[in-house]
């Protein structure tokens, strides 16, 4: 008796068991079915193929896309951008004919500013290219058709590889590698042989390890070291002169105009020593890559003649018409409005008695002296 008492307890559990079993196996089937209508209509959208956009797959890791544009250059780029639109809405409240010049004073400004921040930035201080046949990776016979290309900067080199066309062999050839100086070249070497990178690219990035006997590693770090600090330097006498600009010392503001100028030549010269190591010969199949300076050095030099006219410009302008200097800066001139006028009043004769009698004694005086020397000039 107690055994079937024991049985007859059990069977409502397992009755409930089975019921909670079917309700959800009721409902993971819709779900699944569901979820295979789903995955099918994305495959039929996609033309039969399990990829999203641009060939790109769902659950593998994205594709690797060429080198753009440096992150911390645009961001340089935005926000000088950003100061350039709040100045020109400052602008509709400045009265007169001022109103041209401070634009125009602005404008360069800025310029300058931006040029020396992304000039640290920049990756074609120096470049070179070729279009060559050349083997494709180790251990392959494949020959692509591609234009190689070397673009040095301050921070580090960019090593470009595009087919000519892009697709090949069945492959998209489209690389550009960076090397910084700011880390190991060996370590960012051995990562690029292990990653399976092609052979052109390989054998360029080989020539700037410490192993190579070229050397190149050495004299293009600190070429670009030392250029990098003379442009921050520059950035800083620059921003002095502006400080300066706004106060009556013009003269002082066009010496540190100057000295930006002469800022930006030494980083020139900096960068130019790149130059004076034994040439190395960067051969890509049956053509040779040769380095020449590119578009961020013609730049500079251009920024840095503009900085030298301005402050020889301005130097020479206040020794000649300093008042008018100072007027045109709006700087140590007073204006009708902040002029003080001295409004009716109630005076206390008894204290000023004294005094109202001495400034008539020294205005008689005064006058007394202006007839004698009208008399002995006649």
């Amino acid at each position: 008796m107690q055994i079937k008492a024991v049985i007859r307890k059990c069977d409502p559990l397992k009755d409930e068991r089975r019921e909670d079993h079917l309700i959800s196996r009721t409902h993971i089937f819709p779900c699944c079915f569901a979820a295979h209508v789903a995955s099918t209509a994305i495959v039929l959208a996609c033309g039969g193929k399990m990829t999203f956009y641009d060939g790109i797959y769902p659950f593998y890791p994205l594709q690797r896309s060429p080198f753009i544009v440096d992150i911390s250059l645009l961001v340089v780029i935005l926000v000088f951008s950003v100061l350039a639109v709040s100045f020109l809405f400052i602008l509709p409240g400045i009265r007169g004919k001022s109103r041209l010049f401070w634009m125009f004073r602005i404008t360069i400004s800025l310029f300058i500013g931006t040029v020396l921040v992304a000039l640290n930035f920049t990756g074609d201080w120096a470049e070179a290219s070729v279009k060559a046949n050349a083997s494709y990776k180790s251990f392959s016979n494949a020959v692509v058709s591609a234009e190689v290309g070397l673009h040095v900067g301050l921070y580090g080199i960019n090593i470009t590889l595009k087919g000519e066309p892009v697709s090949q062999i069945n492959e998209t050839i489209d690389y550009n590698e960076i090397f910084r100086w700011s880390s190991s070249v060996d370590e960012q070497y051995d990562d690029a042989l292990k990653r399976g990178l092609p052979n052109p690219i390989l054998y360029i990035a080989e020539k700037f390890t410490r192993n190579s006997a070229c050397g190149l590693i050495y004299q293009y770090r600190y070429s670009g070291r030392f250029a990098s600090a003379n442009l921050w330097t520059a950035f800083c006498c620059w921003l002095v002169a502006n400080i300066l600009f706004l106060m009556p010392v013009i003269l002082y503001a066009g010496y540190m105009m100057i000295a930006t100028a002469a800022f930006i030549f030494f980083s020139m010269a900096s960068f130019s020593t790149i130059f004076n190591v034994i040439p190395c010969d960067f051969s890509i199949g049956a053509e040779s890559l040769k380095t020449d300076y590119s578009h961020s050095f013609w730049i500079a030099l251009a920024t840095g003649l503009l900085c030298a006219v301005i402050g020889l410009v301005v130097v020479l302008l206040d020794c000649l018409f300093p008042a008018r200097m100072r007027e045109v800066f709006s700087v140590g001139v007073d204006n009708e409005d902040d002029e003080c006028h001295t409004g009716e009043g109630y005076l206390n004769s008894g204290f000023l008695e004294g005094v109202i009698y001495d400034d008539d004694t020294q205005t008689g005086n005064v006058s007394m002296s202006q007839q004698i020397t009208t008399l002995t000039r006649l």
